[in-house]
């Protein structure tokens, strides 16, 4: 059955990836850090995956979702960029180069474009660190397990190992510096997904919980007010502070599981979560060119001069365009997950939908339950076969389990199978703000920003 908690994040973390990325807002970093989220929500279900099928099978299934999503926006975008002349192109930040373009193929770097289409492939660091996070998962779930009661050591790590490249000065090569950064400033987070997954994160006491993120989100603001850039609040350009700030509160918002129940009646809402999270990839890739098309589109009607009504005007316009993009290439990920081809996904609610208890609602499955069978779903909460689970979660003696519960029916009304309890069928992605920059990287960025002109720059 859908964590519609985890649905529910994941799209408020495309929403506030697009808003930051239409208006500029720094204050939105704090409010929510999108990319911490993300990358938490996408290393739990990683974990789920990893728990019940072979690494291989789990790194190929994710690719397989991921990337052609990708290539189809290379497809697009990159005959164009050379046509515009890319290849004449001179201090851009990627001279073309015949064999980068194989980054668009498989993004183990940046797949490179023309400063002409900034905007088509900025956004793209966000799908090359999530390939490096997919590639090392079945490593790092294996030392985590291989670790236990130790295991949270593994996420003290990446902070050990900024503070070890900031005080050394460390700088590899282009392409494997900015993989390197983008790995330690949210490598906690995917690894703190692994402890919602297996229910070490649910153990852990809510005043210790609430202390540490407080603890590590004021040292995020600390660290800020000493290093700030253009954007003095912008957690986007300081690794430093965004890895401690994103730990914080990717702890407090999966430490608990909320009810869900009055999702399912507000009606327009319940049908925007699925949808975003049923065409998260398309959404993410497009909704920076929707944005950059916005002034073009409203000049060209002639109703650029908007007034106060200019912020709520342009984010209408960067939604419908981007529900455009939706329906033009949405469907590449129907045929990336093997599911029949839509311009739309379907949004309606399960068959059988029914009202959630603590235990979310599934049907029950007769039968002895499969030898090896655990004994917690996928989202971590007792089977109900398991009639009296003890404190530490096992079953008490003398009442084995006599019945599995399965999801009544998925998103489309099909019945579920065992597998769909082993793994969420909806992308893990999208979504992400500009990369966090550090050292002469981050300054050398900084420097061609203030060369580039912007939509909102011309628009008068």
């Amino acid at each position: 059955m859908r964590n519609r908690y985890l649905d529910l994040l994941r799209a408020a973390a495309i929403l506030r990836v697009i808003v930051y990325h239409l208006f500029g807002w720094s204050w939105l970093s704090i409010v929510m850090p999108a990319m911490g989220v993300m990358f938490a929500l996408a290393g739990s279900l990683t974990a789920a995956s990893l728990e019940r099928r072979p690494a291989t099978g789990v790194v190929t299934s994710r690719l397989r979702r991921l990337l052609p999503p990708l290539w189809l926006l290379g497809l697009l975008a990159v005959p164009v960029m050379i046509a515009a002349g890319w290849a004449r192109e001179e201090d851009g930040e990627h001279p073309f180069t015949w064999w980068k373009l194989a980054f668009w193929v498989l993004p183990l770097g940046d797949p490179p474009g023309s400063e002409l289409a900034i905007d088509a492939w900025e956004p793209l660091w966000y799908i090359r660190a999530y390939v490096w996070f997919i590639a090392l998962s079945p490593a790092l779930w294996l030392l985590w397990k291989k670790l236990g009661p130790a295991c949270w050591l593994l996420v003290i790590v990446p902070f050990a190992a900024i503070a070890m490249i900031d005080r050394s000065g460390l700088e590899l090569p282009e392409t494997a510096d900015v993989v390197m950064w983008d790995f330690v400033t949210y490598a906690a987070c995917w690894i703190t997904g692994f402890a919602h997954r297996d229910g070490r994160l649910r153990r852990l006491a809510p005043a210790t919980v609430v202390f540490l993120a407080a603890v590590l989100a004021g040292a995020a603001l600390y660290y800020q007010q000493g290093h700030q850039g253009e954007d003095a609040w912008d957690l986007n350009d300081v690794s430093e502070s965004q890895s401690l700030y994103s730990l914080a509160f990717v702890l407090l918002f999966l430490r608990w599981q909320p009810g869900m129940a009055w999702l399912a009646r507000l009606r327009p809402l319940d049908r925007a979560v699925t949808l975003l999270n049923a065409r998260a990839v398309t959404v993410y890739l497009w909704h920076n060119l929707a944005i950059a098309a916005i002034w073009p589109i409203l000049t060209f009607l002639t109703v650029d001069d908007l007034g106060h009504l200019e912020k709520p005007v342009t984010l209408t316009v960067a939604l419908a365009l981007t529900a455009v993009a939706v329906v033009l290439f949405g469907w590449v990920e129907d045929l990336a997950a093997q599911r029949r081809p839509r311009l739309w996904p379907d949004t309606s609610p399960p068959a059988a939908a029914r009202p959630e208890r603590s235990v979310p609602p599934v049907a029950t499955f007769s039968g002895p339950v499969p030898a090896g069978w655990p004994e917690v779903d996928r989202d971590g909460h007792p089977h109900a076969g398991w009639s009296e689970v003890g404190r530490e979660g096992s079953p008490r003696a003398g009442r084995p389990p006599a019945t599995l519960d399965l999801p009544a029916a998925s998103a489309t009304g099909a019945a579920a199978s065992p597998s769909d309890v082993a793994e969420t069928k909806s992308p893990d992605l999208p979504v992400a703000g500009r990369r966090p920059r550090s050292g002469k990287a981050r300054k050398a960025r900084k420097q061609e920003e203030s060369l580039i002109p912007t939509w909102w720059a011309s628009k008068d």
